[in-house]
């Protein structure tokens, strides 16, 4: 069975709307974005657009700020600052990846905790690891909830994630931990990768290599969520998006599987809507 991220997040986002309409009615404020990007990343312009017009479908405010590829880190740590101050931005995006010259991580840093709707901060980080309430990682709290909406039971499950990074396998691993998974990790220095994820009853791949994941890798019966996109040209010149996960092998085995597209990718917009509503009500004491 497919799992239809794009109907899932639309469902996400007619309610996120509804709370939004009734926000500005009684209160006479919305939820405002900031989203920062640097350069002409042609995949970079494409999600800020999505981001863009997302806000506008829900009635949320959009603060796109789209900088040439020559702004200076100070230039960059001054926008933050605006921002964080702020009062009708309640989260802040900041796109990557960056130009070479600029260093990410410090920039992060920068964005005010109550603001980083991408869930990146270390205190936001540090919530997660403590399981305390905080604003969480876009992909993989829309994965949570693709799994949530699909009425998938986490609680005892063998769960195997496929890439160890800070946007999506490390805060991923914890989520399922959270919801009282057995989580292992596996990355690309893990022997014998297939003997471990045969044994996953929920299996989410996020390693950025096209269809590495092959029908001899998954148990039969599996939950599996591919988080990667990739553009591929076969050799007549033709592209095409395809995950991490061989679709045509791996449907036939898994009980529910993510296209790509239309799986994780909306949800990951979504969180980030949800993230800044979620900014919102804190700020003004609202549930």
């Amino acid at each position: 069975m497919n799992i239809d991220g794009k109907a899932i997040a639309q469902s996400i986002q007619v309610d996120i709307a509804h709370k939004i309409a009734d926000y500005k009615q009684r209160l006479d404020r919305v939820p405002g974005l900031a989203v920062i990007m640097v350069g002409d990343n042609p995949a970079s312009l494409a999600y800020v657009r999505n981001k863009e017009t997302a806000c506008k479908r829900v009635g949320m405010v959009s603060f796109g700020t789209h900088l040439p590829p020559h702004t200076s880190q100070t230039e960059l740590e001054e926008l933050i600052d605006r921002l964080n101050g702020n009062d009708q931005v309640h989260g802040i995006l900041l796109q990557l990846p960056l130009p070479a010259h600029l260093d990410a991580v410090s920039l992060i840093h920068r964005i005010a905790p109550h603001k980083d709707a991408d869930g990146l901060h270390p205190l936001n980080l540090g919530k997660l690891v403590r399981g305390e309430i905080g604003l969480r990682s876009c992909t993989p709290a829309g994965v949570m909830k693709l799994l949530a909406h699909t009425g998938i039971s986490i609680e005892g499950k063998q769960a195997v994630v496929v890439g160890r990074s800070m946007l999506v396998g490390k805060p991923l691993s914890l989520m399922l931990l959270e919801a009282n998974a057995t989580v292992t990790v596996v990355h690309s220095h893990t022997p014998d990768l297939a003997s471990i994820t045969r044994q996953a009853d929920i299996l989410v791949v996020a390693v950025g290599k096209p269809e590495m994941i092959k029908g001899d890798m998954v148990k039969y019966g599996a939950v599996v969520i591919d988080v990667g996109i990739n553009r591929i040209t076969d050799y007549e010149g033709n592209s095409r998006l395809v995950g991490d996960v061989d679709f045509a092998q791996v449907a036939p085995i898994a009980s529910h599987i993510t296209p790509v597209p239309g799986g994780v990718g909306p949800m990951t917009v979504t969180m980030l809507l949800h993230n800044t509503l979620w900014s919102f009500q804190q700020a003004y004491g609202l549930s």
